[in-house]
């Protein structure tokens, strides 16, 4: 018997970004680990990603864009987001 859940195309939509985000997720965690195991400390790979990231955001969505993403990141963080002890609900 299977268990068919309807879906709006919106909550498809929105499940379909955070299967992305996993999966990037989990691919960021292992170029993390695999350059902490080759030597490199943990302050300069971050300060890796976040340039390529601003600067990959620059190039596809504009500088005002990334701006905007740069803004909306101190935010989250202030706001404990990014917490290692942070408790999901």
């Amino acid at each position: 018997m299977t268990h068919s859940t309807h879906h709006t195309p919106e909550e498809l939509d929105e499940l379909i970004v955070q299967e992305k985000l996993q999966v990037a997720l989990e691919l960021q965690h292992d170029a993390w680990a695999e350059s902490t195991a080759d030597g490199i400390e943990p302050e300069i790979i971050a300060d890796a990603a976040m340039i390529t990231a601003i600067r990959e955001t620059v190039r596809a969505l504009g500088e005002d864009q990334a701006e905007a993403l740069v803004d909306s990141l101190r935010e989250r963080i202030l706001a404990g987001e990014f917490s290692p002890e942070r408790v999901l609900q």
